[in-house]
C-alpha cells in the first residue's frame, strides 16, 4: 500500500490555483475553529463595532475640531457597515435566536463605557484609537489565522475588509494623536482600560490572564466574578457617572463668527441675473456649511434608541455623506485660492435644532429640506450651475452632492415618512418644525453674538485675485442677509421669533 501524498506536495490540475484561490489544500486541511467558537468571537466583534459606532457618533457634535468631527463621522459609518456585515454573517451560522443585542461580558461593556465618557478630546482619541481599535485589529487578525480559510470563507471575507479598515482607522488615530502633541492617556489606560480588557478575556474573550495585580483601578468599582470564582474589582473612573450626551455644537477657533447669517447664499445662487462663475463660491459655502448636518444628525441617532439596526446604518451613511459634502466645500475653496475661514460658517441651524427641538422634529426638518432639493430648482439646478461655471471640480462636487441627496431622500421615505399617516403629514410636520426655530437673526445680534458681517466681498475678492480677474461690481455689491428668511427662500411668517 502506497503512502499518502504529503499535503505540501499536492498539485492541482496543470498547477492551477487551488481551492478557488482561497488557500492551498495544505492550509485548508487544518481543522480551524468550529462554528460555535466562530459565532462567539464574531458576536464579540459585532459588539465592539457597535459600541465604537455609538461612541464616535455621540462625540461628533461636541467635538470642536473640524478634522476630528469629519474623522469621527467617517469612522462611525465604517463601524456601522461592519456591524451590518457581521449581523448578516452571524445569522447565516445556524444561530437563532441571534442574541446580537446581548452584552458579551460586563467588563467589555465597562471598557467601552469608559471611552464614551472620556472627558477630553485627547483621552477620547487615546481610548478609541489605541486600546479599542488596536486590540480589535489584533483580535480580528488572530481570528483569520485560527479559522479554516475554506470552511469559514464567508467570515474571512467579512473580516478581511474589517481588518483593512481598522488599520486605516488606527492610522488616522495615530496621526491625530501625534498632531495634538502626543497627549498622555496612559495612566487611565493602564489603571482602567487594560485591566477591564484583561477581565473580559480580551476583545475576543480568548485571553486567560488575569488583570495585572500591580495595576490599581481608579474611581468607583463594581464587582465581577473572576475566572477563579472570587470577586474582582471592575474599575470605573469616568463612567462611574453615566454618560450624558452633549447636544450643543462646538467649533474650533477657525470658526470665528458661528452665529453669522449675513450672507444669503440661496438668494445669490438662484438669482438668474447673476453670473455662474461666482455662484461656485456660494455653492462651496453651502457645502462647507453642511458640517452642521452631522452635528444635528448625531443628536438624532444618539437620542433615538430602540430602532432596528438598519435605521442606524442608513442614518450613519447619510451623516457621513454630509460630512463629505463639507469637506468637498473645503477642497473647492482651497482649489480656488480662497481662505475658507473668511466665509463665516454658521452653526445656527444645528445649535437651535439640537437645543430647541425633539429628535423627531429634527428628523422632520431634515426630511423636509431633502424633499425641497429634489425638484429641478434644487440639486439639478446646482449641478447645472456647476457645469456652467466652467470649473470641472465644481461640476464634479455638485454631481455627487446631487446623487447623495437623492439617496438621502429615499432614506427618509424608509425611516421617517412611515411614522405619519401620509407623505403630506410628514412634510407638514417638518415644515412646521423648521419654522419653529426661524428666524433668530435679530435676537443673536441684539445679544451681541454676531453683527452678521457681510463676508462675501472678501471671499469673492480672494477668488478673483487668485484667478487674475477684476471683480464684477454688481457681484461684489451683493449684501442680502437671512433676516426674516430661511435657506429655502421662504419668508418667515408673522409671530415667529426674530
Amino acid at each position: 500500500m502506497s503512502s499518502p501524498t504529503p499535503l505540501a506536495d499536492y498539485q492541482s490540475y496543470k498547477g492551477l490555483p487551488q481551492l478557488a484561490g482561497l488557500c492551498t489544500v495544505e492550509e485548508a486541511a487544518k481543522p480551524g475553529l468550529g462554528v460555535e467558537e466562530c459565532v462567539r468571537r464574531l458576536k464579540r466583534f459585532h459588539y465592539c463595532f457597535k459600541r465604537l459606532h455609538q461612541i464616535l457618533t455621540a462625540r461628533i457634535t461636541s467635538e470642536p475640531i473640524y478634522e476630528l468631527k469629519t474623522g469621527f463621522a467617517h469612522h462611525a459609518y465604517l463601524c456601522a457597515e461592519h456591524v451590518t456585515a457581521l449581523r448578516t454573517r452571524i445569522g447565516e451560522m445556524r444561530e437563532p435566536p441571534l442574541g446580537l443585542e446581548d452584552v458579551p461580558h460586563p467588563a467589555l461593556e465597562a471598557f467601552f463605557d469608559e471611552i464614551l465618557a472620556a472627558p477630553t478630546t485627547q483621552e477620547l482619541i487615546g481610548g478609541v484609537y489605541f486600546p479599542a481599535i488596536g486590540q480589535l485589529y489584533l483580535a480580528v487578525a488572530m481570528y483569520l489565522l485560527a479559522t479554516n480559510p475554506l470552511t469559514d470563507a464567508p467570515s474571512g471575507r467579512v473580516l478581511k475588509f474589517a481588518h483593512l479598515e481598522l488599520l486605516e482607522i488606527q492610522g488616522f488615530g495615530l496621526n491625530a494623536w501625534e498632531a495634538l502633541g502626543k497627549p498622555a492617556y496612559e495612566e487611565w489606560a493602564d489603571t482602567v482600560l487594560y485591566p477591564l480588557l484583561d477581565m473580559a478575556g480580551g476583545i475576543d474573550g480568548t485571553a486567560t490572564t488575569q488583570a495585572n495585580p500591580d495595576r490599581k483601578g481608579g474611581g468607583d468599582v463594581d464587582t465581577l466574578a473572576g475566572t477563579r470564582g472570587s470577586p474582582e474589582p471592575l474599575p470605573r473612573r469616568y463612567s462611574a457617572k453615566p454618560y450624558e450626551y452633549d447636544p450643543v455644537p462646538k467649533r474650533d477657533e477657525r470658526f470665528t463668527d458661528p452665529w453669522n447669517q449675513g450672507v444669503n447664499a440661496e438668494s445669490f445662487l438662484y438669482n438668474p441675473a447673476l453670473p455662474a462663475r461666482p455662484k461656485a463660491l456660494m455653492m462651496l459655502y453651502k457645502r462647507l456649511r453642511e458640517i452642521d448636518v452631522p452635528e444635528m444628525m448625531a443628536s438624532i441617532i444618539t437620542q433615538t434608541p430602540g430602532k432596528p439596526w438598519g435605521y442606524y446604518r442608513d442614518m450613519s451613511r447619510q451623516l457621513w455623506d454630509e460630512a463629505r459634502h463639507a469637506m468637498m466645500g473645503e477642497v473647492g475653496f482651497v482649489a480656488l485660492g480662497v481662505d475658507w475661514t473668511k466665509a463665516k460658517i454658521t452653526f445656527n441651524w444645528s445649535h437651535r435644532l439640537n437645543t430647541e427641538c425633539t429628535p423627531m422634529e429634527r428628523h422632520g426638518v431634515l426630511y423636509f429640506i431633502e424633499q425641497g432639493l429634489m425638484p429641478k430648482t434644487g440639486k439639478r439646478y446646482e449641478f447645472e450651475t456647476g457645469q456652467a461655471t466652467g470649473l470641472p471640480l465644481i461640476a464634479t462636487i455638485q454631481d455627487f452632492d446631487w446623487a447623495d441627496e437623492v439617496l438621502h431622500s429615499q432614506i427618509g421615505r424608509v425611516w421617517y415618512v412611515p411614522q405619519f399617516g401620509s407623505l403630506k403629514e410628514a412634510l407638514d410636520y417638518g415644515d412646521a418644525a423648521w419654522s419653529k426655530v426661524l428666524s433668530n437673526w435679530a435676537t443673536v445680534k441684539s445679544q451681541g453674538l454676531t453683527n452678521h458681517e457681510n463676508w462675501w466681498p472678501a471671499v469673492y475678492g480672494m477668488a478673483c485675485k487668485a484667478e487674475g480677474v477684476a471683480p464684477d461690481p454688481v457681484v461684489l455689491a451683493f449684501d442680502e442677509t437671512y433676516e426674516g428668511k430661511r435657506a429655502d427662500l421662504r419668508e418667515v411668517g408673522e409671530g415667529l421669533s426674530g
